[in-house]
Parts: C-alpha cells; structure tokens; sequence
C-alpha cells in the first residue's frame, strides 16, 4: 500500500501520481483511501468471507460499474453505511479526479 499513513492531500498527489504513472504502464494498486481510488480506471473490490451473507468462506473480486463505485467511495468516506452527502462527496471526487486525468495532471 503506497498510501499508508497519508490522507487528504497528500492522497489526491498520490491518486494524480498513479494514474499518470498507469498511462503507460499497468498499474495494480491497493487502497482504502477513496481519494486514490477515484483516480482508477477500474475498481475493483474484494469481498471477504461471509460478506455475500450465504454462509461461504471464499473471498472474492467484484468490478463496480459506475453507480457501485459511487456507493463503495461514500462508504470509504464515511466508514459506515451509505448517505446522501457521502454518495454526493463520491461523485465530486469521481468529478475531480476524471477532470485530471482529461487534463493530464
């Protein structure tokens, strides 16, 4: 995790940094930090055991299309359950960081 210990702005340096670096390479990145996550041009999340609620211990990866991805970014903001003001703080960081990477910051 490249962005351990850091937040704010530091973590959107990080987030511009990557996604710049993934211009020209493959880049896997690891993160609980929704403002590198809103940098990616794929997210993906792994679901621990029992959170399909079925009873399994298998672990899995899941890609989030856009609306899904919302709602993981306001968890990650919020830490608990899905709000108004997180899912619109998740779309002002998807906002921001797809102006960048247009830019080419």
């Amino acid at each position: 995790e490249v962005d351990a210990g850091v937040g704010g702005r530091a973590a959107v340096q990080i987030g511009r940094r990557l996604a710049r670096l993934a211009r020209t390479h493959q880049v896997i990145v690891v993160t609980h930090l929704p403002q590198v996550a809103a940098y990616a041009d794929v997210h993906l999340v792994v679901e621990g055991p029992d959170s399909s609620g079925n009873g399994t211990s298998a672990s899995g990866v899941r890609r989030l299309d856009d609306e899904h991805r919302v709602a993981e970014l306001a968890r990650m903001l919020a830490g608990l359950g899905e709000s108004d003001s997180g899912r619109a703080h998740a779309r002002e960081l998807l906002d921001a960081a797809r102006t960048d990477r247009e830019r080419g910051s």
